[in-house]
């Protein structure tokens, strides 16, 4: 590692303050009702997007690496403007030299991941560990410059394990898909995209903490903010994994079975949740009902697959159709504090975005897609916020602003303690509106049924 570019990057940490797209994150007023919209859940949001995707993105390349894919070089290209709506940000704020630096420092960091990929490719076990030296090197250096820019309000200690943990799981997923274990290449992206927003979490946390009147004194961690986090990062990984699964599924790839397979264990989080309050056949129904959504865009790609014009209009009416629903059920479940409208403009998007990421990529445009793709896991975080405020402003009880949830030493904990505030701050927040929206899907299912 570098240490003279690592010292002069480390004060740039503290710009993390402003949001990912670049802007500075505005202050706004703090009262006693919970809320999740204030600068300090935005920044959180904004690096649990950037970061997240980072690690989805990194680990399409690296697989697009293995495979020699056309779409190789437009995988990278999106990964790269990842990195610079990071580098935008700092810019922004410090200037082009130091938005530079950073460039520099975060490519750096992909570089050596790259590196593992050629060295896999060449059978060079010297370069492959070299290039993981590189990344433990650069684990330690980093670890310690964060726990100076926020006076040590996160432990380097700790903060080295949570990097490892992030390097175990982007070479855990390549490695694994190199040896054709599609099923734990899969499980490994899943893991990564959901420690990145633990990783978000923590930081976000040490920054608001570190500078509070930047803040207006808000909270990156409360029982409103977890629920906004949670929906972003299972709604994000749904679009992710699904355009990824469209792809597989246009070109026959092999892991196409383990790329739904990880798609259905996105849906099995949400439906476990709601089963653990309403019972296993509450769960099941809302099972159901999300697969069905996912089975109109599995729908399209076969369509596509078969030039059938008239099947792939089809899966869009159904698409249309779940559209208007679905927003229906929203506005009714959460007491009209999300309106219809706005739930089915949003929903439209997401299908614009995944069908427009999928025709792209089966044109060959492969640019557009990966554009595309980024779209629709950025705009998640939209939908969820747009959800979660309506549950909260129906439910404030539950998500007292003034009680923020457990504040962890660094944020990024485990994957078991991971998994279990995923799914205790969703049930939290979605008691009442899984109940409403249940009845609702049901009394739909079966009135259609009996057409």
């Amino acid at each position: 590692m570098n240490w003279k570019r690592t010292l002069v990057a480390a004060p740039l940490s503290a710009a993390l303050i402003f949001s990912a797209a670049g802007m500075p994150v505005s202050a706004e007023t703090s009262d006693n009702s919970p809320s999740v919209d204030n600068a300090a859940l935005d920044l959180r949001a904004d690096l649990g997007h950037l970061l997240s995707e980072h690690a989805f993105l990194a680990i399409e390349v690296m697989r697009n690496g293995a495979d020699g894919s056309e779409g190789f070089q437009e995988s990278v290209d999106a990964l790269e403007s990842n990195t610079e709506d990071l580098s935008d940000a700092i810019a922004s704020v410090y200037g082009e030299e130091a938005g530079q630096s950073f460039n520099d420092m975060w490519s750096a960091h992909i570089g050596y991941f790259v590196d593992y990929v050629n060295a896999t490719a060449e059978g060079d076990e010297e370069a492959k560990q070299a290039a993981l030296d590189e990344l433990s090197q650069y684990r330690e250096d980093f670890s310690q410059f964060l726990e100076k820019a926020t006076d040590e309000r996160l432990e380097a200690g700790s903060l080295a394990d949570s990097l490892q943990m992030h390097v175990d799981q982007l070479i855990g997923a390549f490695d694994s898909y190199v040896a054709e274990d599609y099923e734990q290449a899969y499980n490994h992206e899943r893991e990564a995209i959901g420690h990145m927003h633990m990783v978000a979490k923590g930081l976000s946390s040490a920054v608001v903490d570190q500078m509070p009147d930047q803040f207006n004194n808000t909270m990156a961690v409360t029982p409103a903010g977890d629920l906004r986090s949670n929906l972003g990062k299972l709604l994000s990984e749904h679009a992710g994994i699904a355009a990824i699964a469209m792809q597989n599924g246009i070109e026959g790839a092999p892991d196409f079975e383990a790329s739904t397979n990880a798609l259905s264990g996105n849906t099995e989080d949400l439906s476990a949740a709601i089963a653990s309050v309403y019972g296993d056949e509450a769960g099941q129904a809302f099972n159901d009902m999300w697969s069905e959504h996912i089975g109109y865009f599995v729908d399209y790609v076969n369509a596509t697959a078969e030039e059938d014009e008239e099947a792939k209009q089809e899966a869009l009416d159904n698409l249309q159709m779940y559209k208007e629903d679905f927003s229906a059920f929203i506005e009714k479940a959460t007491g009209g504090n999300v309106e219809a409208s706005a739930m089915a403009e949003g929903l439209q998007t997401h299908v614009n975005q995944l069908i427009g990421a999928f025709d792209s990529y089966a044109n060959g445009s492969y640019d557009e897609a990966f554009n595309q793709t980024r779209d629709a896991y950025g705009h998640m975080y939209g939908a969820a916020k747009l959800l979660s405020s309506g549950i909260v402003a129906q439910n404030p009880d539950k998500f007292a602003s003034d009680m923020p949830s457990e504040m962890p030493n660094t944020g990024m904990g485990t994957m078991a303690e991971q998994n279990s505030n995923m799914m205790w701050a969703w049930i939290l927040g979605a008691s009442v509106f899984a109940l409403a929206a249940l009845v609702a899907i049901r009394k739909y299912t079966t009135s259609n049924h009996d057409k």
